[in-house]
């Protein structure tokens, strides 16, 4: 298996506050995909709607300030069973994501895709938290023609 993994900084802001815009409605809406619905409590699933499909994330695991966790049960076959980690610490001024996009069975050229789109949207998330506006779908950076 593969995973997908990235890391972001958040100047000036705290753990607390990243993890807000990761654990609402309106902070998912606000920099991943206007088009989110559902609940945001432990084992709640969360619908994420794009222009080309969706994905449904049930929540796994919660600890405020530090960590969540998502299990993907809805959408797309290749991410079906795979798990989201949004691993948080701070070091100083900033706040720091660790990002993890786990169990790929293989490395498919959507992996590939799915990579630079993440990278685009914790670049939103960073905007989102910094600056309160973010880059969300349909609004978000076209990396391709997927």
């Amino acid at each position: 298996m593969v995973d997908i993994l990235h890391r972001t900084g958040f100047e000036n802001t705290s753990t607390e506050k990243v993890y807000e815009a990761l654990t609402t409605l309106d902070g998912l809406r606000g920099w991943w995909t206007g088009d989110t619905t559902g609940k945001t409590d432990l084992h709640d699933v969360i619908a994420f709607r794009f222009p080309d499909g969706g994905f449904d994330m049930k929540i796994t695991e919660l600890a405020p300030g530090r960590r969540v966790e998502w299990e993907v049960v809805g959408g797309t076959p290749e991410w079906i069973g795979t798990k989201v980690h949004w691993d948080l610490k701070q070091d100083g001024d900033w706040a720091i994501l660790l990002f993890k996009h786990e169990g790929w069975r293989e490395p498919v050229e959507f992996m590939h895709h799915c990579s630079s789109k993440w990278g685009t949207f914790l670049i939103s998330l960073k905007h989102f938290v910094e600056t309160g506006k973010g880059e969300p779908a349909p609004n978000d950076v076209k990396t391709d023609n997927w």
